[in-house]
Parts: structure tokens; sequence; C-alpha cells
């Protein structure tokens, strides 16, 4: 699976897709709020936003599978260096039916609903916004 993309967590080479998909949302409710305001950092801000949604994409691709986790936390948390260098192992973690997580798949969904919202109110990039949306509800 295609996981490349999204964000590092605290320095780290680790992605957890649960305080990533968190931050993502509060992004994505903070431009809807305030983005009338942001200027020209508006298309940055909603560039950041694409960065984390182009990987929940991908992180929800497997129907019935969400990936909520890449990396070793043990690991990484030990490993200072960057990720263009990275040869530690990149296991990936998903929840399903067999193994439960809603809370992560919950917060996937959160995300890519607002930021469908973000996408849609400041009409960047519409059929990306309806993508998200669709996502968002399977």
């Amino acid at each position: 699976v295609d996981l490349v993309g999204g964000y590092y967590d605290a320095g780290d080479n680790v992605k957890f897709n649960f305080p990533m998909a968190f931050s993502t949302t509060m992004l994505a409710w903070s431009v809807i709020e305030f983005g009338k305001f942001m200027g020209p950092e508006l298309n940055n801000a909603l560039d950041a936003i694409g960065w984390a949604t182009d990987y929940f994409l991908k992180a929800t691709n497997t129907p019935g599978f969400v990936f909520a986790q890449v990396g070793d936390p043990f690991g990484d948390h030990n490993c200072w260096e960057r990720p263009e260098d990275m040869d530690t192992p990149r296991t990936s973690f998903f929840v399903s039916r067999e193994n439960p997580g809603s809370e992560v798949s919950a917060e996937i969904a959160a995300a890519l609903a607002a930021s469908s919202i973000a996408f849609k109110k400041f009409k960047h990039n519409v059929g990306y916004s309806e993508r998200l949306l669709q996502r968002a509800i399977m």
C-alpha cells in the first residue's frame, strides 16, 4: 500500500494517523471560520490540508481497512535522521472489523469532511471537495 505523504509525529519518522487527523480537522475548521481573514496565506493553509487529505485518501483506499499508523514508535523515537535516509522498517498498522479502531476511523472521517467544507467554501477544488466528502461517508 502506498502510504507516502502525510505528516510525521513530533520530529520522529513515525506517522500516527489519529493525532494527524485531529490536527487536520482543526486546521480545516480554522480555515472555514477564519479563511476570509487569511489573505494570501489561505492557499498555503489549503495546501497544508491537502497534503494530509491526500495521505488520508491513501490510508482509507482499501475497502474494510483504515491504516492507523506507519512505523514503529519505539524504533523511530530512537532514530534521528531525515526521512529520506530512513532504513528502519516501515511497518503499517491498520484497523478493520477484526481489529477495531473506531476512534481513528472517525477522526479521519471528520478530517476528510471538514476539509471538504474548507475546499468547497473557498472554491479551491470543488471536485476534490466532493471526493473527500464521499470518502468520509464511506
